[in-house]
């Protein structure tokens, strides 16, 4: 399966498993969705429990909150992360405390997907990364799978989560990885062995990351669309480097995390979002709080720039392979 197959996949395990998930947001009725993550579904499970809403997000999410506190689990689908703003304040204010608010009488066991990221010329309306936003706000899991298994596994295991989870599916790698050299030919997930994923059901737990390669250089965290690049990287350069997958960001697999970077003695940490204020920052303190004794290098970060995500200038924007292996040179240059 690509990843698109295996979210389908997953929509549909959990809808035939419990009547009460069901899936909304704008064309993921009829029409599937834009990259028809969720075609086939209406006709399967019918339009009351996958149905088209009106261009709102707050409407979205403000409903799916409604019917998670009365005991539904919606899935609702946020076109584009971009388009995720209007909705702040719903996931924020509400799905984000109701638990808490509550004294545990009510809960919001919603999940939210949206495809996010850059790698497909969408410019500054269709390319940004915003879970660090997410990560900052108590009562909200963010999830962010690089692999069809894992985007199975994972959105099964976010779906029959008692809290709100947002699932944030890097829509450069929907049909296959990317090394991040865009004039290359693209791949798909036939060849790779995460793009055999069984048809039935399993899970993985929420905030256990995957050691994608192990190695003893320098650890590399990343996530999503930069577990591939990363990886090709490291493999063109011949670094021994140990590539951590985190997988879900909130909750974190700091266990793991500590493991590495104790054994490597070095750190680098990638991902595509904004530098200011970006989940590597988090990372970035949390491993110099943790393991600063066992550091060689200072901590190093290859992310986005500060700047809206530009069009014509996208692969000066995106972290490929030239600034990760400028990267690596540096926090390498002492071992």
């Amino acid at each position: 399966m690509n990843m698109i197959q295996a979210i389908n996949s997953a929509l549909d395990v959990t809808m035939a498993r419990d009547a009460d998930v069901l899936v909304m947001g704008e064309d993921v009725g009829y029409f599937g969705g834009v990259f028809r993550a969720t075609a086939g579904l209406q006709a399967k499970f019918g339009k009351t429990r996958v149905f088209d809403t009106p261009i709102t997000e707050i409407g979205i999410i403000g409903v799916a909150i409604g019917m998670g506190a009365y005991g539904l689990r919606p899935v609702p689908e946020i076109q584009f992360a971009d388009y995720i703003y209007p909705a702040l304040d719903q996931l924020v204010s509400e799905a984000a405390r109701l638990r808490y608010r509550s004294a545990g009488e009510f809960t919001a066991p919603i999940t939210v997907r949206s495809p996010f990221g850059g790698g497909i010329f969408g410019g500054q309306t269709h390319s940004q990364s915003p879970e660090g936003i997410f990560t900052h706000v108590s009562g909200i899991k963010t999830v962010i799978p690089a692999t069809p298994y894992d985007a199975k596994g994972l959105l099964i295991a976010a779906i029959e989560d008692n809290d709100p989870v947002l699932f944030f599916e890097p829509k450069r790698i929907y049909n296959g990885p990317f090394d991040g050299h865009w004039d290359r030919p693209a791949k798909n997930w036939s060849a790779h062995p995460a793009g055999a994923v069984p048809t039935g059901y399993y899970k993985i737990e929420l905030g256990r990351a995957n050691v994608v390669r192990a190695g003893e250089a320098v650890t590399i965290l990343c996530y999503g669309t930069m577990v591939h690049v990363v990886a090709a990287t490291v493999a063109d350069m011949g670094v021994d480097a140990e590539i951590v997958d985190l997988r879900t960001l909130v909750p974190l697999d700091i266990e793991a995390i500590e493991a590495s970077v104790r054994k490597t003695g070095r750190c680098m940490i990638v991902h595509e979002a904004t530098r200011t204020g970006g989940f590597g920052a988090e990372l970035s303190a949390l491993v110099t709080e943790r393991c600063f004794y066992h550091l060689e290098a200072p901590v190093e970060r290859v992310t986005g720039f500060d700047t809206p995500y530009p069009h014509s200038l996208e692969w000066a924007y995106f972290p490929g392979p030239v600034r990760i292996g400028e990267a690596l040179k540096k926090i390498m240059k002492d071992a």
